[in-house]
């Protein structure tokens, strides 16, 4: 039988009875209780909140995803109105109670301000929408609704095409054509192939995939299954950091319920297709963000990477030809699917098509989970969305990338951000980390910090890492220390680019990039320090602050 002719015999899966003699609530109480907002208390805020409402009938307090503005926690909504009431507590939720008496039949949905007017949301449309631990609530903001189009009217090659004629590039830093991915491992020879969804986020200030997957799950699990179809496998692995227990709960509550309603496991929706989904934790180990280590680690072994080709698409885990893409990258197939690849390369500009999902961190007042559309500039980033500076500071630069990015200056925060103008500018744009920094950053030390974190996350398997991220370590101690000379400096610059020339793994090739921006756009303060030997900021263990050198 057809999948087409299956999909049209009774479906098994769970529907969503609602009372027709039950008109809506006059007001709705979104509850943000992702990590953030949780780590305040947000579940009892919930409670809270219902215990106080049990007598309205009219008036519903609901378990959501992040509502994004991460910098306002505890944050609620109320969603007929739009009003946001930040930094709630358990022991006061009066500002609450008055927001709902507020609501009337009438009410109009009010203005919410840059932050959430200027993004544009694909992966993360249903944040602080659905409760992250309801199937009904994901499915009646139209989940499942992608893959049943893909079960029942399209072949793998037609889904395979729409991705790449959505221009989707890889969210997990690299950039590469999704759909060109997955046709390689639909093409690739073998009786089995697998999915795996990197969820091995490590990089310092990037919290995008915890969120989407602490949000939204069934999403990530439905990108899962569209792309498990598309290239034709039948079994999945979430590799996920064991630092996300809240994250982990969720997606395994995901799994078990829609393995229970038939939009996992076999003959999922009634038709042929099989596919089984299985979360493998983390330890941690930043490496592991690396295709080839990740493989390993799942197979149970030490988590190190190795040489390529032969790529996993090819041969990845087992042997077995294996399409890996991270979070964000699933989490946007199910809207491709459902509005048309048109609609999304639409959005962005140039080869860079789509939105991005971006970790806003740092000296920046909207601290929080942004997405906005390819083609925005690093200024409306900052001070539309972002909100500006931290205490009205001169913007210093931003670095973006993580470990293997680099620090963009004030003179190009008109920029639109793109993988291309990222990359010649010195950066990258990573899985989305975003750290804003003002004008007490010292950008000597932003290099060092970076540079020991690359050199504690090493594997250590190949010399250059190992050996070469110590050394620039070493080196960059001592220019703040002011015990550097010129000489010093120039053996940085040279030892960087072996590193960056030499290394087996992406964390290799990209941990001299912060030096490489930072010397770029700020070298007058690496010669502070070494000519000088003091240090611009002050706050260098060097004798006497120093202005800096032209």
């Amino acid at each position: 039988m057809s999948q087409t002719a299956a999909a049209e015999r009774p479906r098994r899966h769970r529907t969503i009875t609602i009372d027709e003699n039950a008109g809506p609530p006059r007001a709705t109480v979104r509850v943000c209780e992702a990590a953030s907002c949780v780590s305040g208390n947000a579940s009892d805020i919930t409670s809270r909140l219902r215990e106080l409402t049990a007598d309205q009938d009219d008036v519903l307090v609901k378990k959501v995803g992040c509502l994004g503005l991460c910098a306002a926690g505890p944050l609620l909504e109320i969603a007929e109105t739009g009003e946001m009431i930040e930094h709630v507590s358990p022991d006061d939720v009066q500002p609450v109670l008055d927001a709902i008496e507020r609501v009337k039949p009438d009410s109009e949905r009010q203005p919410q301000g840059p932050f959430f007017e200027k993004q544009v949301r694909v992966a993360t449309e249903n944040f602080g929408q659905v409760d992250p631990e309801s199937l009904d609530d994901y499915i009646a903001a139209g989940g499942f609704g992608a893959m049943r189009r893909v079960l029942s009217e399209m072949t793998s090659a037609e889904v395979r095409d729409e991705i790449m004629e959505s221009g989707l590039r890889g969210r997990g830093g690299a950039g590469f054509p999704t759909g060109l991915k997955w046709t390689t491992v639909a093409k690739a020879s073998g009786d089995k192939k697998y999915v795996i969804c990197n969820a091995d986020e490590g990089d310092p200030g990037a919290f995008m995939d915890r969120s989407v997957l602490e949000s939204d799950p069934f999403r990530v699990l439905e990108g899962m299954a569209i792309a498990a179809f598309a290239v034709h496998a039948n079994e999945g692995y979430v590799y996920v950091r064991a630092e996300y227990p809240l994250a982990i709960k969720r997606l395994q509550t995901a799994i078990r319920l829609a393995q229970r309603a038939g939009y996992l496991g076999e003959s999922i929706m009634d038709t042929s297709f099989a596919f089984t989904v299985h979360v493998r934790l983390g330890a941690g180990a930043f490496v592991c963000g690396e295709e080839t280590a990740l493989i390993s680690s799942v197979e149970g072994r030490r988590g190190t990477p190795r040489p390529r080709p032969p790529y996993p698409a090819v041969a990845g885990l087992w042997g077995c030809p294996t399409l890996i893409n991270n979070v964000e990258s699933l989490a946007s197939v199910p809207t491709i699917i459902r509005d048309g690849p048109e609609k999304y390369a639409a959005i962005g500009t140039g080869k860079s098509r789509g939105t991005k999902v971006f970790a806003l961190a740092g000296r920046v007042v909207n601290t929080g989970l942004v997405e906005v559309p390819m083609g925005m500039t690093l200024r409306e980033i900052v001070f539309d969305v972002g909100g500006g500076i931290i205490d009205g500071r001169p913007f210093k630069a931003a670095q973006t990338g993580g470990p293997s990015g680099g620090c963009i200056p004030a003179e190009h925060l008109d920029t639109p951000i793109s993988y291309e103008t990222l990359t010649e500018l010195g950066s990258i744009m990573g899985s989305g980390g975003m750290i804003i920094m003002d004008d007490t950053s010292r950008m000597v030390d932003v290099a060092k910090y970076f540079q020991d974190f690359s050199r504690e996350e090493s594997c250590g398997k190949c010399t250059p890492c190992r050996v070469g991220t110590t050394q620039m370590w070493m080196i960059l101690d001592q220019i703040t220390k002011g015990e550097a000379s010129e000489d010093d400096l120039a053996q940085l610059e040279r030892l960087a680019g072996i590193v960056q020339r030499m290394s087996l793994c992406g964390l290799g090739q990209g941990a001299p990039n912060p030096i490489f921006s930072t010397l770029r756009y700020f070298r007058d303060e690496y010669l502070a320090h070494v000519v000088e030997a003091a240090c611009p900021a002050g706050v260098c263990p060097i004798s006497k602050p120093a202005e800096v050198v032209a």
